[in-house]
């Protein structure tokens, strides 16, 4: 498979420009429904012309249009996804001989993730799932996980971080100013993953991401990468106080051994397949008494704080445009209904605010102060991106073998793709 590159457009039909939303405001929801509603788009998808690397062409469709096509060229569904399929299937069954499972399937409570763990056994493997548990899950999301696993009678093996530890770090990362205040989640989720697969010798992993449900999101919104954490948390966390003794971080050696010693392949089955959410959802609550909690990224009360709270208010950004334009150019939506979505409130509990300033530590008034202090980025912290950039040559190879998702080579050792 050719790698991909973000598809080049010539600006040449430019939507009408706009400014983002100011960040910081109470009002925040008033001021990005009307930026919502006037801002300049592509005219395929709800992309609009503050993406970040946006271009568009000579209709008006923007790059990440043309990248996605690209997408669904490489990975055809149908028959022929099918036999691809059925091939990786084979070599899942193969390596996993003599072991007592064949791959890990990371879990969350979610629609993805469940519906992996069910095509998983309707394809005769033995999938182990695997679970980081950063306290803030949501009862639904928790009962999701354990009713569909029962069912199916899968295995979980779960990493659950020290509460005030994780705490310290998530207070961290909203302390310096920064937008991914998810990423310690995102990387003790990896981390977890690539931990069951050492335990137990397993080679191969699934992902739940689908680039026709989830999108590409835009380059430039969130980072991710262990040194990153470590930086934000030496800086505004007491790091010599747990010295990460919980929280699985992942160093640039531990990935290493993952990916290069031990070979761990990852697969998302969802590229190859004609996937549709509402019907897997719906399958998922008759046939396994699964609950939808909401919207996407709402399985967690962290993840939700994050996309329904802090980025709108803090960065003026509202994430949901990411899933409704994978949605609207896969045909599983029409533009003016995601247009119309975007400009409804926020699927939100003001609980949630409240149960963040308690369990951070966070006054009313220092909080307030917080989200109206000078924003940072993830560029003014030590990251391991340079050290991406160096090895490009090298994670291509990997990602056409698997071991790295196409995504991460793709964002992550670009020198100007984020």
């Amino acid at each position: 498979m050719p790698a991909l590159t973000l598809a080049p457009a010539q600006p040449a039909t430019t939507p009408r420009p706009l400014p983002l939303p100011a960040g910081g405001h109470a009002d925040f929801f008033e001021r990005i429904q009307a930026y919502n509603r006037e801002v300049g788009r592509c005219s395929r998808c709800l992309f609009d012309v503050n993406t970040p690397h946006i271009s568009f062409d000579d209709a008006g469709v923007c790059n990440y249009c043309h990248t996605c096509d690209q997408l669904e060229a490489d990975h055809p569904t149908g028959k022929e996804g099918e036999l691809i399929l059925e091939k990786q299937i084979d070599e899942i069954k193969k390596a996993g001989k003599g072991k007592d499972y064949d791959l890990v399937v990371g879990v969350s409570g979610g629609c993805d993730s469940s519906w992996l763990i069910v095509k998983a056994k309707e394809w005769g493997l033995r999938p182990l799932a695997a679970h980081f548990d950063n306290t803030w899950n949501t009862t639904t999301a928790t009962r999701n996980i354990h009713t569909v696993l029962e069912k199916l009678n899968v295995d979980l093996y779960t990493h659950v971080v020290d509460n005030e530890e994780f705490n310290d770090i998530t207070r961290a990362f909203i302390k310096a100013g920064v937008i991914d205040i998810e990423t310690p989640t995102d990387i003790a989720l990896a981390t977890t993953l690539y931990q069951a697969c050492a335990k137990h010798k397993i080679k191969y992993q699934f992902e739940g991401h689908s680039f026709r449900t989830e999108g590409i999101g835009p380059l430039g919104w969130f980072y991710i990468d262990g040194k990153y954490v470590d930086s934000v948390v030496r800086q505004y966390g007491n790091y010599r106080q747990h010295r990460f003794k919980t929280f699985p971080n992942l160093t640039f050696a531990r990935f290493m051994k993952y990916v290069v010693v031990d070979r761990v392949k990852k697969i998302r089955p969802l590229y190859w397949m004609d996937y549709h959410k509402e019907d897997a959802k719906q399958t998922l609550a008759d046939e396994y008494g699964w609950e939808w909690y909401g919207g996407h990224h709402l399985e967690n009360r962290f993840t939700t704080f994050l996309h329904s709270y802090y980025a709108p208010r803090r960065f003026g950004l509202d994430t949901r445009v990411v899933g409704y334009s994978a949605l609207t150019r896969s045909g599983q939506m029409q533009r003016d209904e995601g247009i119309r979505l975007l400009t409804e409130p926020f699927h939100f509990d003001d609980e949630i605010v409240g149960i963040v300033k308690t369990r951070l530590g966070f006054s009313d008034e220092e909080f307030e102060e917080t989200l109206r202090a000078p924003r940072a980025h993830w560029r003014d912290f030590k990251t391991y991106k340079p050290r991406f950039e160096r090895l490009r040559p090298m994670f291509r190879i990997m990602a056409q073998m698997q071991l790295v998702p196409m995504s991460f080579y793709l964002k992550y050792t670009s020198k100007d793709g984020i």
